[in-house]
């Protein structure tokens, strides 16, 4: 360094004794320039659209250039400038991650997979799915992790739905507000017509919301769960220390919550149906939970179905089997039935006013004549013989008095008349079947096909057999006194037959 300002200064002296040539000067000049526009300050002016872009490599320093001090004052440089600064972008929000981002919080269980029975509300054995009439179905376009919730942030229950401790009635809204979700997730739900979503991934709206598209357009799919048809306060339970679980089952074992881990009514029977004094205020009539009718009947019709009583309580299902066994339940259990029927209800019935369409199965036609022949159940409890049954034994060809046209070829609905009428009285002769069961052979025969055959021979216009079975003339004196009109179909008041008779 001392060596070159000797040199310098040594040349100085010389050129103001000798002075340069012009030429000389004139190449000492543009040497000047260019040293000039390659010193650090031009080089920063250079560089700012490539700051901007982020493209300049900042780690390695600039190249310095020195011009000599005897040029300075010819060709002084430009005052050094800072670099200009490329303004800030604006923070941009996160971008909303893809459908198949989160797989977790979509079903109870990873995959979809089947929930433990012991993770089940208390009942779910005898009754695998909540009743419809009820708990009408629901929408829930959400994703949740219950589980995540529960046990990795130890968050209880009480976080989310506080208002179930004070509710009293199923119309109270229990689901968190938006509002409760600002405090973890970055977004601002005070003003659900326009929620603001932050910069983290956790606060877009996809990142909670269902559906295609979610968020855009400041929409979102809406959760749907309809009021239960039921009375229950949540407080009075909570008080009594009733934990969540012994009605909702294991739910923070759980990811998301669906209509599954809503209470069944044989769960509920756990403190219902006890007796005594364990029972306390946990009573188990119908009334106690169930909506009624001004009249105190319970509530039975709704918009998803009829409220019917399930198969464990009391053998009570109203399946198709019902007409025959629900005689058994009445008489072991009235009030039961009472609790939604009224007593005119079953008198309706019972005196033959209104006749149930449901009595018999689905086949009873092609069932009906060997029940016919059985008199189980007897027909003529709902039916008349000559006018129900006759009108469609005639339609299908299989009455006497049917026309020949209609009767199918070479098919008779008694066995041959060898067997039938001609034989002597055996298992099957038709005497036998009509003293067994005289109702099904009035539903297709009228008196006079008897009478044909039966009455006096002669004086009333038959053949004279004798219908009676042996030792009849022995008490026919008893059964003319009591009624004499069945004599009379077959027998002449002044009729021989009938002396020893009156």
């Amino acid at each position: 360094m001392m060596a070159d300002q000797r040199s310098t200064t040594q040349s100085g002296a010389s050129r103001a004794e000798h002075p340069l040539p012009a030429w000389l000067a004139l190449l000492v000049c543009m040497s000047a320039l260019v040293l000039a526009l390659l010193s650090p300050t031009a080089a920063a002016q250079s560089r700012p659209s490539q700051q901007a872009t982020g493209d300049a490599d900042t780690s390695s320093p600039s190249p310095s250039f020195h011009a000599p001090s005897s040029v300075a004052p010819a060709l002084p440089s430009p005052p050094a400038a800072a670099p200009p600064s490329a303004p800030s972008p604006p923070p941009q929000p996160a971008q909303a991650p893809p459908s198949d981002a989160y797989n977790s919080g979509l079903s109870p269980f990873p995959g979809d997979a089947e929930v433990p029975l012991a993770f089940m509300p208390p009942g779910t054995a005898v009754s695998p799915v909540p009743s419809d009439e009820i708990f009408p179905p629901q929408t829930i376009p959400l994703r949740f992790n219950h589980r995540k919730h529960v046990q990795e942030l130890k968050q209880p229950c009480k976080s989310c739905h506080a208002a179930a401790f004070t509710s009293r009635t199923v119309t109270d809204r229990l689901l968190p507000a938006g509002t409760q979700c600002d405090s973890c997730h970055d977004v601002d739900h005070r003003d659900l017509n326009h929620v603001e979503a932050g910069t983290d991934a956790n606060g877009q709206c996809s990142y909670c919301h269902l559906g295609e598209n979610a968020g855009a357009g400041g929409k979102v799919a809406h959760v749907v769960i309809p009021h239960a048809n039921l009375r229950f306060p949540h407080d009075k339970h909570l008080a009594r220390n009733i934990q969540c679980g012994q009605c909702h089952g294991q739910v923070g074992e759980l990811e998301l919550a669906t209509r599954d881990q809503l209470p069944r009514m044989a769960g509920c029977f756990t403190c219902h149906n006890m007796s005594g004094a364990a029972q306390g205020e946990a009573k188990g009539e119908c009334t106690v939970c169930h909506l009624t009718q001004p009249d105190g009947r319970l509530v039975q019709s709704f918009s998803t179905g009829d409220l019917l009583p399930p198969r464990w309580l009391h053998n009570a299902a109203h399946t198709a089997d019902w007409i025959e066994r629900h005689k058994i339940v009445a008489g072991a259990n009235s009030e039961l039935c009472a609790s939604c029927h009224s007593p005119q209800y079953c008198a309706d019935c019972h005196d033959g006013r209104v006749r149930p369409r449901k009595v018999h199965p689905n086949d009873w036609l092609s069932m009906h004549p060997q029940a016919a022949r059985q008199d189980n159940p007897r027909c003529v409890s709902c039916h008349q013989q000559q006018t129900f049954c006759a009108d469609c034994h005639r339609r299908t060809g299989v009455a006497r008095d049917v026309a020949s046209g209609n009767r199918p070829v070479g098919r008779r609905f008694h066995p041959p008349p060898a067997e039938w009428t001609l034989a002597p009285r055996g298992a099957k002769h038709h005497a036998w079947e009509a003293e067994r069961n005289l109702n099904a052979c009035v539903s297709c025969h009228t008196e006079r096909d008897c009478v044909t055959c039966h009455a006096t021979k002669g004086l009333s216009g038959g053949q004279g057999v004798n219908p009676h079975p042996l030792g009849f003339e022995h008490k026919c004196r008893a059964a003319f006194t009591k009624n004499p009109r069945p004599c009379l179909v077959c027998h002449q008041s002044n009729d021989s037959f009938l002396r020893n008779c009156r």
